[in-house]
């Protein structure tokens, strides 16, 4: 297959950051790009070769979409799974498959998956519906504290909260859930693994991720993590463990916890291009979204390794300000050395909304850290 200035078409399912991003490499090969997005006002409009209006969740919409592409993947999770479910039968290329989607969007399934294949993750309890856990906490059944986790269309620090009272329970949605228990950790790491069509795999560095404490969003990606060597090689090899459980396409990012003793437990994955990978964009010798489209289109798999060292911060709303964005000391940040910023385009602010990232490549990755955290607190993402 010609996929290089041809006829052939990438439909690509969702429009935002994450697909903006893929399109750098699309535009770099000279693939012809078809994008599938409910607003039209999406990052991925001034870019992609086709901008077609349509609801991801709604069957006729992705179906239609799907007919008219040679290869179709997904940018986000949450899209119609029947659609393409009806779209491989018929020969369209789906990657992710649909069976992988189908696991992975329901987060109860996806425990459940982890269990099934022997991957370490941590212990839950499953309900049909969150007004279901009181009484399981009052026969002795569930013990403070735990997470409870919306098992579907949860994301980024929605449909997640840690319950240590009754109280906080209240105004929680009463829909399909788990509770699951609360590991105490030492880190949050990531390992992004790619697998083409044939099934070559490679793995991208280890990363460590810092949260923001209220908004549960990742602040930092740092990479390498500043892990043992030991402790690293586990994390690969239980992501490389859960690729091959998935035999999925594409790529496939695995979130996991490092405990107190340095096991290592999945937290869970999502089959694309992912947070955690941004800084590759600068980093690596192959970005996570170059890699991706290698994969899906049966490509050889670009080199991983890192160049340099790297952090990511990501750059969200600020509290207290919606609206028409603007960037405040945007040219501050860039008369820092090694600082790119990456501008995702949506014009509309509201808190914790992310509206881009900034990488940071240094030799010492200390020091590309410090840099970050001076990022972090100069740049402002507010409104007019």
């Amino acid at each position: 297959m010609n996929y290089f200035s041809s006829n052939f078409k990438l439909g690509i399912l969702g429009g935002g950051q994450l697909g903006k991003m893929l399109l750098y490499d699309t535009r770099k090969f000279d693939i012809h790009t078809c994008i599938l997005e409910a607003s039209n006002e999406a990052p991925c409009k001034i870019a992609c070769d086709e901008f077609h209006l349509g609801d991801l969740m709604n069957y006729e919409d992705v179906y239609n979409f799907g007919k008219q592409v040679d290869v179709l993947t997904i940018e986000i999770e949450n899209v119609n799974v029947d659609a393409l479910e009806d779209l491989e039968k018929e020969g369209i290329k789906v990657y992710p498959a649909s069976k992988t989607l189908r696991t992975i969007q329901n987060k109860a399934k996806q425990k459940l998956f982890y269990i099934d294949n022997n991957l370490p993750t941590a212990a839950f309890s499953r309900f049909a519906y969150t007004s279901e856990i009181k009484e399981t906490i009052n026969h002795g059944g569930l013990n403070f504290p735990f997470v409870w986790k919306s098992a579907q269309f949860g994301y980024d620090g929605t449909g997640v909260k840690v319950v240590k009272s009754f109280e906080d329970l209240k105004g929680l949605p009463n829909v399909e859930c788990i509770a699951e228990d609360l590991v105490p950790f030492k880190n949050e790491l990531a390992v992004i693994v790619a697998r083409n069509v044939s099934g070559e795999t490679k793995t991208y560095p280890v990363v460590e991720m810092e949260f923001h404490p209220e908004a549960n969003q990742v602040e930092y990606v740092i990479c390498p993590a500043r892990i043992s060597e030991e402790v690293a090689k586990k994390a690969e090899a239980i992501a490389l463990k859960t690729s091959a459980a998935f035999q999925h396409v594409g790529l496939l990012a695995v979130e996991m916890f490092q405990t107190e003793n340095d096991e290592i437990l999945i937290n869970e994955v999502a089959p694309r291009p992912h947070n955690s990978g941004h800084h590759t964009i600068e980093s690596n010798y192959t970005s996570q979204f170059e890699q991706h489209i290698r994969a899906i289109l049966d490509l050889p798999l670009g080199v991983t390794d890192s160049k340099v060292g790297g952090v990511m911060v990501n750059l969200v709303g600020a509290e207290g300000y919606s609206g028409d964005v603007v960037y405040q000391n945007i040219e501050t940040i860039m008369h820092m050395d090694g600082v790119t910023p990456h501008i995702y385009g949506k014009k509309q602010t509201r808190p914790f909304r992310k509206m881009g990232h900034v990488t940071i490549v240094h030799k010492d990755l200390n020091e590309a850290r410090k840099i970050a955290e001076e990022v972090k607190n100069t740049i402002k993402v507010i409104s007019k």
